[in-house]
This record gives structure tokens, sequence and C-alpha cells, in this order.
């Protein structure tokens, strides 16, 4: 097996970030991965005592399939976020300042017409030690592509693997043999992954990446082909270290 694609979701919710490498915190969270998330009205959080919420009360793609349709960069040394629309610049903003949240708040409150949205739109950023992810306890997803292309076929049409959203995407592996990875640990590059869960999919996976349009129902084809509605793991960071794109995976 190898690790044959990297990605990172600086907001959640927006455009997946293509990486060449990472360095992976022990005990921590997958580098710049859903630092800030995009609140749907008041949700409750506590920056002073961040818990994890349930992705409804953000902007995700579950609800509001038409993310998918920006594409996103943003810049750690700036902490500038730029959304792009039918490939133009359509907002930017330095998220470090009220200014730059606002006119990203703004654009995207005008993006999203109603009932999609409960208030305004609030871009939150995460406190140090806490992100935004779906899972408590995952902190790093893994998607296997031989899974997805199992998938495909049994859907008939081309599945975008990154519709499953993952950090690391591994080739190699047989199709489902993700399932028998939690409890186990697998190396990558100078990193040690502890597998924890299966990953149950959502209604996000229908919204074709790069356009926004909800064009199939996969878990529906996971419950009808497949008997169960998983697709990847999620996993914790057991001992740091570098991976990068062509990393052998080894399954301890």
């Amino acid at each position: 097996m190898r690790l044959a694609k990297l990605y990172r979701y600086p907001v959640k919710g927006l455009s997946p970030e293509p990486l060449e490498a990472a360095e992976l915190p022990a005990g921590g969270y997958f580098p710049c991965d859903r630092l800030f998330a995009l609140e749907n009205g008041p949700s409750g959080f506590d920056a002073a005592a961040p818990e994890h919420q349930p992705k409804i009360k953000f902007l995700m793609l579950m609800k509001n399939g038409a993310l998918a349709g920006l594409g996103t960069r943003y810049d750690e040394a700036s902490g500038v976020l730029t959304i792009l629309k039918d490939g133009r610049e359509a907002a930017s903003g330095d998220l470090d300042t009220a200014e730059g949240r606002a006119a990203i708040e703004g654009f995207l409150t005008d993006f999203l017409a109603a009932p999609e949205l409960r208030g305004p739109v609030k871009l939150l950023a995460a406190p140090g030690g806490f992100r935004f992810t779906d899972s408590k306890s995952g902190f790093v997803s893994l998607v296997n592509l031989a899974s997805v292309a199992e998938i495909e076929t049994a859907q008939g049409a081309t599945v975008d693997p990154l519709r499953f959203r993952g950090n690391l995407y591994i080739e190699g592996a047989a199709p489902w043999a993700e399932a028998e990875w939690p409890g186990r640990r697998l190396q990558i590059g100078g990193a040690t992954l502890e597998v924890l869960k299966m990953t149950d999919r959502c209604a996000a996976t229908g919204v074709e990446p790069g356009t926004g349009r909800r064009d199939m129902d996969l878990v529906q084809t996971l419950r009808k082909s497949f008997g169960h509605i998983d697709c990847g793991v999620y996993a914790r960071i057991e001992s740091g270290g570098r991976i990068a794109v062509g990393d052998t995976v080894t399954l301890a």
C-alpha cells in the first residue's frame, strides 16, 4: 500500500487543498485542518470552553451543497482566505481581522439563500487544542481508493474520491480492507496512526465536487450494494512524523 493523495480542509465545508507532505503531531490534529467553521445562525459554540458540536450547526455539504461549487485557498502565513466562484476571485479576507472575516461572512450570506440560512453566517476560529472535526476522537481521516472504485462500479457512474473528504487516500489495499483496520496501526512515513473506527457517510457524498450539484445518492448505493454506509476510517496520530505522497503504508 502507498499514500496516493494528501489533503487538508482549512475551513469546514469548503474545498480541499492538496498537499505533497505534512508533519503529523503526536496526539494532535492533521495540520491546518478544520481550523475554521462557518456558523449557520447561533450555534452556542464557546471559544473559551470549546466542545464538539454537531456539524448541522455549521455550513456543510450535507445541507449546503452549493458550497462545493466554490474554490478556496488559505494562506497560513498571511491568514488570508480567498474564495473563487467560476474560477474568478469572489471574496478575500484576512481571517485574523474582523474586517477580513466580515468580507467572507458577507459573501457567503449573500451566496446561500434562505431557507438554508438560519441567520447570518459567522466565521469561527478554533482555539488552541481544538478543531471543528466531524468526529470527537478521529482527527485524521483515511480513504481506501479501492473501496471507492467498488462504489463507483455499484453506482454505475464516475465517483470522485474527494466526495469523501479524506485527509489521506491510500492505494494498493484490497477493497474494503479498511473494515479490518480498527484497533490496528498503520505506519506511514515517519508517523504511526492508530485506526479507531469506520467512517459512516451522509448526504454530503451526493454533492459533486467543483460544481455543487447534488447528482447521486451514495448513501443509498452503499446500503443497497454493501449492507452498510461506511467508507474510510478515522485514526489517531499515535507517533508523530512526516508523511508524504508516495510513502509506503504498512499495517502492523
